[in-house]
């Protein structure tokens, strides 16, 4: 029997692979495993291991110090990068703060696989991975709450505002600059995010859809749906409906009366008789309010095609007009379009988001100006602060790339933005 310092670190990372794809609880990882470039390097500037969200990269010293339980935790913590799309789901928070987005992006991940793993020790996060990031008071949540928590602890200053992570080093090591974190604790891998962004758009959505298929076709293999399987992996498989189906029946339906009938414009045919009734399909409705999270990351691309969607519905339903209403903590532009005026509705543009998301400065924005809307419809990737808002008007929630989003209030539909 070969001892692991008889492997070279070639055969010890192709040994680490085989060992997870032949685990049962990694089953439905098989997939995915295959995806991408894998190898060792000797560059000096992967100093322990590297991955753009596709390709994995590991330090040929780093590795050596790894036993072999270590060596298969690293391997899927950089998978799991993958999985989830850290490196093109999460890039508004890098542009804010390199390194702490690189930190947010670790302790989820850490979290996971330890307590994956935590009765057999399949993969232990030990020896040289043992100041990773990893602090039990973030179980259950997601990225952006990491991010969000870790941002309020930080000094003022940070990032591209500050100096807390330069995005030019594309890493986010901590040299990049940061405030320190609790026991000295870091990401033990580095991050590649500028080489993310090189992919185009056509490339990261093929690369999304070979993910989803590689997990489907894993899951079914290891017989994980439905019985109690992962359930990050199920999240990421839900069933899609047609967004645009269901954003057309929400603006007929509220904008009609026929499910949220409204007494703010009485049907006119009855007012003589004293009777006071909620119009019908003809009668021409309120202002509709469409409401854009700029700190999220969806970009100009899917932006375009919701908005192109939004107009169409409108050029068949008739409201007063749409508000558009960009905002992340505040208000940043509020845009009026009458009737006649929709096609300017689609050419619209995002403004830089400031950071942080407070969806209730959208319904304070809404009392405090007396807006009457009939309707409101919210983008957004459904991380926030403060809930979900008080509503008073029918709401639905239009989410990208965050399937646990579960607002309390109103309707949503969760879609995938490469679908849009």
């Amino acid at each position: 029997m070969l001892m692991v310092n008889q492997l070279t670190e070639e055969q010890r990372l192709t040994k680490a692979v085989v060992s997870i794809m032949g685990n049962p609880k990694y089953t439905a990882l098989s997939g995915v495993l295959m995806i991408g470039e894998r190898g060792v390097t000797d560059d000096p500037s992967i100093p322990t291991a590297c991955t753009d969200g596709r390709d994995e990269f590991y330090g040929r010293e780093f590795v050596s110090k790894l036993n072999d339980a270590e060596l298969r935790f690293l391997v899927l913590h950089e998978v799991y990068h993958k999985l989830f799309r850290h490196l093109t789901t999460w890039k508004h928070l890098y542009l804010q703060d390199a390194h702490l987005a690189n930190v947010a992006c670790d302790y989820v991940i850490n979290l996971k696989i330890v307590d994956d793993n935590y009765e057999d020790g399949f993969a232990t996060m030990t020896g040289e991975l043992e100041k990773g990031c990893y602090d039990r008071q973030y179980v259950g949540l997601d990225t952006a709450q990491v991010y969000n928590l870790l941002r309020k602890d930080q000094p003022q200053g940070g990032g591209r505002s500050g100096g807390v992570g330069n995005p030019e080093d594309g890493d986010g090591t901590p040299e990049s600059g940061s405030g320190s974190l609790p026991n000295g604790q870091e990401p033990f891998d580095a991050h590649d995010w500028d080489g993310a962004q090189e992919m185009t758009a056509d490339e990261q959505r093929d690369l999304a859809r070979e993910i989803d298929e590689a997990v489907r076709q894993g899951a079914l293999v290891a017989g994980k749906m439905g019985s109690g399987g992962d359930r990050d992996l199920e999240a990421l498989l839900e069933p899609q409906v047609d967004w645009r189906e269901v954003l057309r029946e929400f603006v007929q339906t509220t904008c009609t009366g026929s499910d949220y009938s409204t007494y703010r414009r009485p049907n006119r045919r009855y007012l003589s008789s004293g009777m006071y009734m909620p119009s019908g399909i003809s009668e021409q409705v309120g202002e509709l309010v469409v409401a854009i999270d700029t700190s999220g990351s969806i970009g100009q691309r899917e932006l375009s095609a919701f908005l192109s969607e939004v107009k169409e519905i409108c050029d068949t339903v008739h409201p007063d007009g749409v508000r558009l209403m960009y905002w992340d903590t505040c208000i940043c532009r509020d845009e009026k379009y009458d009737v006649h005026e929709l096609d300017g509705l689609v050419q619209s543009t995002k403004p830089e988001g400031g950071g942080g998301t407070d969806v209730t400065c959208v319904t304070d924005y809404i009392r405090d100006n007396n807006i009457n809307a009939q309707a409101a419809i919210v983008l957004t990737d459904g991380h926030l602060y403060g809930g979900w808002g008080q509503w008073t008007m029918p709401v639905l929630w239009t989410i990208t790339d965050n399937p646990n989003a579960k607002p309390d209030v109103g309707k949503a539909v969760n879609i995938k933005s490469r679908d849009m």
